[in-house]
């Protein structure tokens, strides 16, 4: 059950809003944990008892920190710290790279004639990869002192297995969020605002990423020798779109659902499309990924790494140099993706590509017109994403041949016009329009968007004050809506394509 889906929109969701507005505010939060639990189960029932297993022994493990910190016990709390957090990846990283571990070993040892035997393929428990981040963070943040931590094992599921950021994120910390927990509300104003999100976020996923996915999966499954080069980029490009319009809609739908059940979650994109750089990109690009890698990856990571440089130098001055860590980063935030060296290798790029613009690259960008920088950019993302959306490496090598005209193809034979419909053409200056920021002001939280997207969260209607345009805007949002989430609807009737990107996650 996604939030596309028609029983999730016309069953699940009505239910659960009408639940939570009848049943008594004491009983909310194990309402919404008992549906949440319902929503996993229901496309992956087999892996409700690990997450419950998780959950509770996070928890537990979080009072016992807590406990130990009082008692200035600090030796026993850093190993049930340190345990907690090797068990934590530990059943990450079984379900999603083990087999990926052993097939990279047997590479190794095959020419020794000895091999590993190859496990059974592991179902991947959904969203295995979000929850198992939030559970991390909870355990980081009371570690170090960041939060308090939950007593009540009701709030605390309720913070992991809430499902509208269950199975496709956004990462939410949990400092983020832990007054909320307790204390939030709902009024019509907040509810309203939750909705349109939700309308937005729902119209880009329906109506924007699938039927540029549609194109973009025909032009894939073709070989390497059929592909043109003005196909290969037409199809990587579509993707760009299919994942953006995707990705950003379902947070868009998180986001106003949580809303609609009193939580304010931070932005998790912010036009990534205008980005002049690789860094600022990912200032825009899957925010609470990223700022989940700097907070409890990388800044751990360079606080401990300069601490032992200075004491080894102690008399010397000198700025550590962290490049080495920052692509080790992007490494490991390329493996988050999954479980293939096309991912690392997608990591990889952007690690590369971030360290150069610390240095001459960066420079050259600043000194020359914006232009040169989009564009720059422009290339380096579509080329990453190559290996993001091919299986294999020979695929996406295959494919970046066509792409700079070294395929061989003929493209009277699978010309550009077979695949760029009439539907694609008339959606493309919708899906450009909708990369701009000017596209937010189809609802009513658009100002307070920018703040959010870096950390700084704004309630509903407190940024700003109406002038003509907004006033005119008051008028059309809900038109624009009510086109939005009747055509949605109507898609979701009479379609069958309709893909969940995220299992791979």
């Amino acid at each position: 059950m996604v939030f596309t889906s028609p029983i999730f929109l016309f069953f699940f969701l009505p239910l659960v809003l009408a639940g939570s507005w009848l049943i008594h505010p004491r009983l909310l939060n194990s309402f919404l944990l008992l549906a949440s639990v319902v929503f996993y189960a229901w496309g992956g029932a087999e892996h409700v008892p690990l997450l419950v297993a998780l959950v509770v022994a996070n928890w537990l493990v979080g009072l016992a920190l807590e406990w130990l910190e009082e008692r200035e016990r600090y030796q026993l709390k850093d190993v049930v710290y340190f345990a907690c957090i090797a068990g934590n990846v530990a059943c990450l990283v079984y379900f999603k790279y083990v087999n990926f571990i052993f097939d990279n070993i047997n590479l190794l040892l095959s020419p020794a004639g000895f091999t590993l035997p190859h496990m059974a393929q592991l179902l991947l428990p959904l969203g295995i990869s979000f929850f198992t981040f939030h559970l991390l963070s909870y355990v980081i943040d009371i570690y170090r002192g960041a939060a308090r931590a939950q007593r009540n094992p009701i709030d605390f599921g309720l913070y992991i297995c809430f499902f509208p950021q269950l199975i496709a994120g956004p990462i939410i910390r949990y400092h983020d969020i832990e007054e909320q927990l307790t204390q939030r509300r709902v009024d019509l104003e907040k509810f309203s605002s939750g909705a349109e999100r939700f309308i937005v976020g729902l119209g880009k996923k329906v109506l924007l990423a699938n039927p540029f996915g549609q194109m973009v999966d025909q032009i894939f499954a073709l070989s390497a020798a059929d592909l043109g080069t003005g196909t290969a980029w037409l199809g990587i490009c579509g993707y760009a779109l299919q994942l953006y319009f995707d990705f950003s809609g379902y947070s868009d739908m998180a986001i106003g659902l949580g809303r609609m059940f009193g939580f304010e979650y931070l932005e998790n994109f912010n036009y990534p499309f205008i980005s002049r750089s690789i860094h600022e990109f990912w200032q825009r690009w899957h925010i609470s990924l990223s700022n989940w890698f700097r907070d409890y990856f990388y800044m751990p990571m360079v606080m401990t790494f300069a601490r032992r440089a200075q004491l080894r130098n102690p008399g010397v001055r000198r700025k550590f140099d962290d490049r080495p860590l920052l692509a080790l980063v992007f490494f490991v935030c390329g493996i988050w993706h999954g479980a293939s060296w096309n991912f690392a290798i997608f990591g990889i790029l952007h690690g590369f590509f971030l360290v150069l613009e610390r240095g001459a690259l960066g420079r050259f960008l600043k000194a020359k017109p914006a232009v040169i920088s989009h564009v720059y950019v422009f290339f380096v993302i579509m080329i990453a994403w190559v290996f993001f959306r091919c299986e294999t490496l020979q695929a996406a090598l295959g494919y970046l041949s066509a792409m700079a005209g070294l395929g061989g193809a003929n493209a009277a034979d699978f010309p550009i016009a077979a695949f760029a419909d009439h539907r694609i053409l008339l959606l493309t200056p919708l899906a450009l329009l909708a990369i701009t920021p000017l596209f937010s002001r189809i609802t009513r939280d658009w100002r307070a968007r920018a703040g959010q997207a870096f950390g700084q969260v704004a309630a509903v209607g407190e940024a700003g004050q109406s002038g003509v345009l907004e006033t005119g805007l008051i008028v059309v949002r809900p038109v624009l809506q009510a086109v939005i989430l009747l055509l949605a609807c109507a898609y979701i009737a009479g379609q069958t394509y309709n893909p969940f990107l995220y299992f791979r996650f």
